[in-house]
């Protein structure tokens, strides 16, 4: 064992402690962050705007931060980008994330001194558990590649720095782990993906890599490559030290069969779920359902269940209210300026104690052409039943309505993009597969089924290429970007067909 895999097994027991600590006391931990955020935040202009000096209880809480969307809060981050003080948090930001949203274009997302910790800690918390709970330090000791975007940073005219939040954290990477990140620099800098995985691809092709991050589809792009360049079957004839695979952003199910087979084996996995607005949760366990949710990191966490959100006064809880298998978006405050902020992201508990979640989908990601409110939990559901029973592996797959087809009734479109030609048999038994599995996790899908309403599933198989196309065309590929599994209009869908 190398000292630095020692050093490793003995830190991770220390972190561990404490990341079980601050999960057996969530409640308390999450009333301590949020006194902390108000009197933190009270002489801000924002917290006299909300006389947040006011609160004092959770109630109160509520009536003074009413849920807030990006526009809602971009009048004062406005202020803050260019050089006002003590707007959103004492002080100036020390950076903005950039980031391109799905609803209200580009985003300018406030990172403080005091809340990038959450963001650098929890990733080593995460690699750590994993550690402490198998005892496997040995990827420590080789070369890592986390695949992400550009790390170049910009300056506004205020003197703020500015870009992807995976350029800003890789200014504040560990020294310890500098020696063993990979790609370089220069490649890490270049802005066109598919020439980006190209040098990363021969850059790594002969190195010791023991582990690999990032999106699902945007890695399986860098193994096929790497194939292509090597000449290999799989993976692990390419890295037979590959140890762990780290990743975040979507759900990894839908790719496990693909991911299986490019690789060669079954391999140990770490989930992440970062976002520009903070790191709010993480894998803790390998046995354990769910992500640990990050509670005593700067974040005050509330919960709207999904079938209140859009009402007028929807129900707000706190950690202390939720219950396990309900559907809430996710709604937090945060220590870098954010104020009863809704994510976008819709998740669910698997567990209160501790409290664990799942992330399964977007708020505004659905199709409900007809009233169904279908999400993306189910449709990923269904797809790895149908797959694994017909033994389909699905590169990626986008649902859509047809609300006004040529003849009969209307339906939901599935385009599918698979590795390999699927026989006309499969294709039929997969749409009956995937349209019982609907009607089974969607009442509302049910009833329009059996009503005459719908019509079942039609299935469109794209070809192959045919997603990161569309990303390619819409300036999206590579990065944190990933396709909506869900759409409520034809846009992505005629994207693809396209």
């Amino acid at each position: 064992m190398s000292i630095k895999s020692f050093a490793a097994r003995a830190y991770a027991k220390l972190i561990e402690k404490q990341i079980q600590r601050d999960a057996q006391r969530a409640v308390a931990c999450q009333e301590a962050v949020r006194k902390s955020l108000l009197k933190n935040g009270a002489a801000t202009a924002f917290g006299r705007d909300h006389q947040l000096a006011q609160v004092d209880s959770y109630a109160a809480w509520k009536q003074a931060l009413p849920v807030a969307e990006y526009e809602a809060l971009l009048p004062y981050i406005e202020r803050a980008k260019q050089g006002e003080r003590d707007v959103l948090w004492p002080g100036l930001p020390q950076y903005f994330c950039k980031t391109s949203g799905t609803t209200s274009g580009t985003k300018y997302i406030p990172l403080t001194k005091d809340s990038l910790p959450n963001h650098i800690g929890t990733a080593r918390n995460a690699l750590l558990s994993y550690i402490a709970e198998t005892g496997n330090s040995k990827f420590t000791s080789g070369k890592m590649i986390f695949l992400q975007g550009s790390p170049k940073m910009d300056t506004l005219p205020s003197g703020i720095p500015y870009g992807r939040l995976s350029g800003i954290v890789a200014n504040h990477v560990p020294g310890y782990l500098q020696k063993n990140r990979m790609p370089s620099y220069a490649t890490n800098c270049i802005e066109d993906w598919e020439e980006k995985v190209n040098r990363i691809a021969e850059e790594t092709l002969r190195e010791r890599m023991t582990l690999i991050s990032g999106i699902p589809n945007w890695v399986q792009m860098y193994f096929e490559v790497l194939l292509a360049k090597s000449g290999k079957q799989t993976i692990a004839e390419v890295f037979p030290d590959f140890d762990l695979f780290v990743y975040g952003g979507v759900n990894f199910e839908p790719y496990r069969a693909k991911f299986e087979s490019l690789i060669g084996k079954r391999f140990p996995i770490i989930e992440l779920y970062p976002a520009s607005e903070g790191f709010l949760a993480f894998q803790d366990s390998q046995e354990a359902d769910g992500l640990l949710l990050n509670v005593n990191s700067g974040i005050f966490f509330e919960f709207i269940p999904t079938d209140e959100y859009f009402n007028e006064h929807p129900k707000r809880l706190s950690l202390s209210e939720v219950k396990i298998g309900v559907n809430y978006a996710l709604i937090l405050s945060n220590n870098a300026g954010l104020w009863g902020y809704s994510i976008g992201d819709t998740v669910k508990f698997t567990s209160l104690d501790p409290p664990r979640i799942k992330v399964t989908g977007r708020i505004k990601h659905f199709t409900s052409a007809f009233g169904e409110h279908v999400i993306a939990e189910e449709v990923e559901g269904a797809m790895i039943e149908a797959c694994a029973e017909l033994g389909v592996r699905v590169n990626e797959f986008h649902v859509a309505p047809v609300v006004a087809p040529a003849s009969g009734l209307p339906y939901h479109e599935w385009l599918i993009e698979t590795d390999t030609e699927v026989p006309e048999e499969k294709r039929q038994r997969m749409a009956i597969l995937l349209d019982a599995s609907m009607q089974r996790r969607n009442i509302y899908y049910r009833d329009l089924i059996q009503g005459n309403v719908l019509q079942p599933a039609v299935l469109t198989f794209v070809r192959k290429g045919a997603f990161n196309d569309y990303m390619r065309k819409a300036g999206k590929l590579g990065g944190q970007n990933k396709v909506p599994r869900l759409a409520n209009d034809r846009k992505i869908a005629e994207g693809l067909r396209g």
